[in-house]
């Protein structure tokens, strides 16, 4: 016949020979060994999150870095092509990264869109800024909505161009005439109109 120690695990062996009162030493190494390793566990598994934190931040900022570069680009080249007609420089829209820089995400620039004092000088401005809101590699939505602002203008002008180039006959010729000439001299109303042009 077999003892009942014998099928038991060593530990226990320990403990059934031991003097009443006192531990067997065996029955406490299995649990400090598993509290060792939940104690490494919890090292392992801190530094993995640590390190997927730091992963995460990185691609964060690595993200608002690229669409800074982007944005200051888009900005930087309806800027170039305006010329006289930007109002002001850039503006653009930031946010804090989690690195405590800020980023722009967003931009743009006040682009001029009150028509010229002749048509001709309409049609120059126009054409000019329709080159402005469409400089950058990637016009948004609202540089496309300029561009047709642009062309809307410059069709006015040419439709201007037309009825003055019509023979003067008659009181309604000399009065058109007179029209034009006076429009050049007198201040625009419209001056002054502006459009911003986006990121």
């Amino acid at each position: 016949m077999m003892s009942v120690s014998a099928a038991l695990p060593s530990y226990f062996a320990a403990l059934q020979r031991a003097p009443a009162g006192e531990a067997a030493p065996a029955a406490t190494e299995p649990r400090a060994a598993a509290d060792n390793t939940n104690v490494a566990t919890s090292k392992v598994s801190s530094k993995e999150t640590e390190s997927r934190e730091a992963a995460a931040v990185a691609a964060e900022v690595a993200a608002l870095a690229s669409t800074d570069r982007k944005v200051r680009s888009h900005e930087a080249a309806h800027l170039a092509a305006a010329g006289g007609l930007a109002q002001g420089g850039a503006s653009f829209s930031t946010v804090r990264g989690p690195d405590g820089q800020m980023y722009a995400v967003g931009g743009e620039v006040g682009i001029d869109v009150s028509p010229g004092r002749t048509p001709d000088e309409t049609i120059a401005k126009a054409q000019q800024i329709q080159r402005a809101a469409l400089a950058p590699a990637d016009p948004s939505s609202q540089d496309y909505r300029v561009a047709a602002i642009a062309a809307q203008l410059i069709q006015q002008a040419q439709r201007e161009l037309a009825t003055q180039n019509e023979p003067a006959v008659g009181a309604d010729g000399a009065s058109r005439q007179l029209q034009a000439a006076i429009s050049q001299i007198e201040p625009n109303p419209a001056s002054g109109e502006q459009v911003n042009i986006f990121a």
